[in-house]
């Protein structure tokens, strides 16, 4: 593969692939890390030294030391960029062909061209995927089916503006070596859609933008926005052409919001509440603190729990203070056309979530499913008429203490057999297919990824490890999930029949295991996971 003397690229070379891997790009690589790997080093041992400090007892709450901005009216976010001014309806998805083909064309304002958790970071789809948005940008992207199904764009006033998602600061790219070392999957994925794809939006009255996954402060912050600033310069590209909207999908990130705003303001598109991870996230940062930070299972969390309206509320108060769009979160909801009873109930349930965040004041809000576009889309209007945001909504009704957004033990429900177990299968079949290359999986008509699989995970250790019982007074021990495990596992095999994968899921067993069960919480799945796969 081709590199330089400093930049090694050791993944395996495949057709057209030199047309992202370009020299310019590599250049830009090598540039970024140069500047910013020993900051991101910095930034993760931040975050392990919190998490040691909550561990000890430690709270969370917003910053003195920032108090200044917060307090500051002045201010403001740049203003919203061209595509990204009316954002009712986005559709996440990762970038293979099909899905940037349907994306595009679903009727969506805004795709979120995803890199991260519903994409697999094998190196072929790291690549393939950056092919695929420069096609669809050359308007070259084309796709037939295995029973000879024709896919293609729609004209361009027709396409969703495409904001790509890499992956998070946690995650490496094994693939290049940087002076010997891995290089940041956040700086690679970045740099090759600016390389690649950058100049192209920017033709067709656009530019590139990008959805940032795992912040959990605003140093983290910080440092995209240098890296933003040194990919602009790198390129010619003029400062402030890049916009950026920051998931808050940490709940160190939730006590930062303005801080975050703040620091990308020249790159500002907003943030969004990226609610999955954000689960994942309270039941990691408090996974040892006891019953008082312990959800009930995972089906019976909404967004009307206490804390999540807390933390949404605050999301689009503090956006619109600041002229900052507020998205909301997912609708993991897949249409099903063999069951139209259960497809009528679930379909309610994305129009209430809906309208919940539409009169919440959010300016617009995610589908997994390009099914789902419509009855978003008819939610938003009806509130929105022809105005393209919600951004003069200053809700100045809310207010939003440390201890509302840490209301954690006032969530309603409990934890079943049936809930435990549910997690159980979720978390192998999902591994399952991610070890086989695919990051987004419909399971029990819900749409899937590595934020949900963290959820099921992560409940069952902070279960076990805090000797919480079941509805009916048994302990959810070890033993117990082993045993469900195995019998999931066989439930899994009966369903699947000719189509299951003994060794695949002999794979997802032992990484679930490691995951779920092990003394040693380990961060993020996608890390072991990764060192699974080529």
């Amino acid at each position: 593969m081709p590199g330089t003397e400093r930049v090694e690229i050791t993944g395996p070379y495949g057709d057209r692939y030199d047309e992202v891997l370009t020299p310019q790009a590599i250049d830009l690589i090598a540039a970024l890390h140069a500047e910013l790997a020993g900051r991101r080093r910095d930034a993760l041992a931040a975050r392990r030294s919190r998490q040691a400090q909550l561990q000890g007892g430690a709270m969370l709450d917003f910053l003195p030391d920032t108090a200044a901005i917060r307090e500051d009216p002045a201010w403001r976010v740049a203003e919203p960029a061209a595509g990204l001014v009316d954002r009712r309806v986005e559709i996440t998805g990762p970038t293979d062909k099909k899905m940037t083909i349907n994306a595009l064309n679903s009727g969506a304002n805004v795709w979120l061209a995803d890199f991260e958790d519903a994409n697999t970071p094998l190196w072929d789809n790291m690549i393939t995927g950056q092919l695929n948005l420069k096609d669809a940008l050359d308007r070259s992207i084309d796709y037939t089916s295995e029973d000879g199904k024709a896919y293609s764009l729609r004209p361009d006033g027709e396409l969703a503006t495409i904001v790509v998602r890499p992956r998070g600061w946690h995650l490496d790219e094994k693939h290049i070596l940087i002076d010997g070392q891995r290089a940041s999957g956040s700086l690679v994925d970045f740099a090759l859609y600016l390389a690649t794809s950058g100049q192209k939006q920017l033709d067709k009255g656009k530019g590139p933008y990008f959805y940032l996954a795992k912040t959990e402060s605003h140093l983290e912050a910080r440092l995209w926005n240098d890296a933003f600033n040194l990919g602009q310069d790198f390129l010619g590209i003029p400062r402030g052409t890049i916009r950026a909207t920051v998931l808050i999908e940490t709940i160190p990130a939730a006590f930062e919001m303005e801080e975050i705003l703040y620091e990308l303001r020249e790159h500002s598109a907003g943030l969004n509440a990226g609610r999955w991870d954000y689960l994942f996230s309270v039941i990691k940062k408090f996974r040892t603190r006891g019953r008082d930070f312990v959800l009930p299972e995972r089906n019976s969390v909404t967004m009307t729990a206490p804390f999540m309206r807390a933390y949404t509320e605050l999301l689009v108060k503090t956006c619109h203070k600041r002229g900052a769009h507020a998205m909301g979160g997912m609708a993991a909801f897949i249409p099903s056309r063999r069951d139209p009873e259960v497809n009528e109930k679930a379909l309610a349930k994305v129009r209430e979530d809906k309208t919940r965040e539409s009169g919440d004041g959010f300016d617009g809000s995610w589908v997994a499913h390009p099914d789902l576009v419509p009855i978003c889309k008819d939610v938003f209007d009806s509130v929105l008429g022809d105005k393209p945001n919600q951004l003069a909504k200053q809700r100045e009704d809310v207010q939003v203490t440390a201890a509302d957004l840490l209301a954690i033990s006032k969530t309603p429900g409990t934890i079943t057999e049936a809930g435990l177990r549910s997690n159980i299968s979720v978390g192998l079949q999902y591994l399952a297919s991610w070890l086989a290359g695919n990051g987004a999986v419909a399971i029990f008509n819900l749409m899937e990824d590595a934020a949900t699989a963290e959820i099921s995970r992560s409940q069952i250790w902070q279960w076990v490890h805090n000797d919480i019982p079941l509805d009916d007074g048994r302990t959810i021990t070890t033993e117990m999930v082993e045993q469900f495990i195995d019998e999931e596992l066989t439930r899994i095999r009966e369903q699947t029949a000719d189509a299951f994968d003994a060794e695949r899921y002999g794979q997802a067993v032992a990484l679930f295991t490691e995951v779920a069960l092990a003394d040693i919480f380990v961060d993020f799945l996608t890390l072991p996971a990764y060192e699974r796969m080529p």
